[in-house]
């Protein structure tokens, strides 16, 4: 599958790999706006949207293989490679799926705030809220903001999820919001890649960065990500939740020019 990208940057960046971008579930491209802003500074940037995400296409497979092959197949389309890549949440999913996939595709790789591990099912009561809006002729953003809010009682929160949506005379979802809710327990997994007398390891560069208010890198995850990612740094970005590049985008960004210029 071709994924929906925004490029900006330098397309020759003085012998520096291509930055690729990658969301967060419910998010989208432009929820890295900024960063790929301060980052094409420097660099060429892609920021993708994932399968069933922003405009990129619709298709009811969204297992972490799938998705890291719909990324390989953009960057090929456009002549890409190999690349450097950042991805944040279910996007650093894909991201450490490509780098053990691929690994010499894959000159460095930044993952913000996730594990190569399962999560509990926090993800399913916000979807079947959002399916639960009557998409209903007139539907106004502040009457879906007023149905969500029993289910997501952060403001926040509800914005963000309500990007996705189109209202008006003939309101609409623009993520395909079925299919994501269908595949939510493959997204909150981590997928068994290799074989059990092959497993894959990518020896690489990595950085991983936690929120200082998030508990999504437990230090009992240190253990699974080393034995993937056996050159892993761990840093923990100020001032941030789970949401790095919102929380505190400037610290963000620092953290990722010196990282991806190494």
């Amino acid at each position: 599958m071709i994924l929906h990208a925004i490029e900006a940057g330098p397309p020759v960046a003085g012998g520096l790999p291509p930055v690729v971008l990658l969301h967060g579930l419910f998010g989208s491209a432009g929820n890295l706006g900024r960063l790929q802003r301060r980052l094409a500074a420097r660099f060429r940037v892609l920021a993708l949207d994932l399968r069933n995400h922003g405009a990129s296409p619709h298709a009811r497979a969204m297992d972490y293989p799938t998705m890291a092959a719909d990324v390989f197949e953009t960057l090929a389309s456009r002549e890409i490679g190999p690349v450097a890549l950042v991805g944040h949440s279910m996007g650093g999913k894909v991201a450490m799926a490509m780098a053990l996939l691929r690994p010499e595709a894959i000159v460095r790789l930044a993952v913000a705030d996730i594990a190569p591990v399962r999560y509990p099912p926090h993800h399913r009561d916000i979807a079947a809220a959002m399916r639960a809006i009557a998409l209903t002729p007139g539907l106004t953003r502040a009457a879906a903001d007023a149905a969500l809010a029993a289910a997501v009682p952060q403001a926040a929160l509800r914005a963000f999820l309500l990007q996705n949506l189109h209202p008006g005379a003939t309101p609409s979802w623009r993520i395909d919001l079925d299919a994501i809710a269908a595949a939510l327990p493959q997204i909150e997994d981590w997928p068994a890649l290799g074989s059990a007398h092959s497993a894959p390891r990518y020896d690489r560069p990595v950085l991983f960065i936690a929120g200082e208010h998030s508990d999504y890198l437990r230090p009992e995850y240190r253990a699974p990500i080393r034995a993937l990612f056996p050159t892993a740094r761990l840093a923990t970005l100020k001032a941030a939740g789970h949401w790095l590049h919102a929380d505190n985008p400037e610290g963000f960004a620092a953290v990722l020019e010196e990282f991806l210029s190494g």
